[in-house]
């Protein structure tokens, strides 16, 4: 599991609004961590928000740590940066067998085009996956 605090600002029926505190797992001066929060502080300063399941019953004002399963983070990243990307090259290269130059550009439009296609109709269908929701631990 992935731990991040937070602060609960508001309740929408079973979640909460929860502004976090910082960017990632704030281990970045221990031995093997990544720097994540120091990246995190450099591109978006600005408190970040995020509504997140409410298991526990937490009221606003509450200091909370916000948890998500570390394989939802590897899921997600996979299909949205790992899809398109071979998506690209699959059709990138179908072109450019069919076309040469020109085809490859046009391949590599409806590569992406198409897993884009995908992914939203993925997100559409699929019923909510309780493990791959970031909620309020306990």
């Amino acid at each position: 599991m992935i731990d991040a605090p937070g602060i609960v600002t508001a309740l929408d029926g079973d979640f909460a609004i929860v502004r976090m505190e910082e960017s990632g797992c704030g281990r970045c001066h221990e031995t093997g961590g990544c720097g994540g929060n120091n990246i995190g502080r450099l591109f978006c300063s600005a408190p970040r928000s995020f509504r997140v399941l409410n298991p526990g019953k937490s009221s606003p004002g509450d200091r909370v740590v916000v948890a998500i399963d570390e394989g939802a983070l590897r899921r997600s990243a996979l299909m949205c940066y790992g899809l398109p990307l071979l998506a690209l090259f699959i059709g990138a290269f179908c072109g450019s067998a069919l076309a040469g130059e020109t085809g490859a550009i046009l391949g590599a439009i409806c590569g992406l085009f198409s897993s884009w296609l995908l992914l939203r109709y993925a997100l559409r269908r699929q019923t909510p996956d309780q493990r791959s929701q970031p909620f309020i631990r306990s």
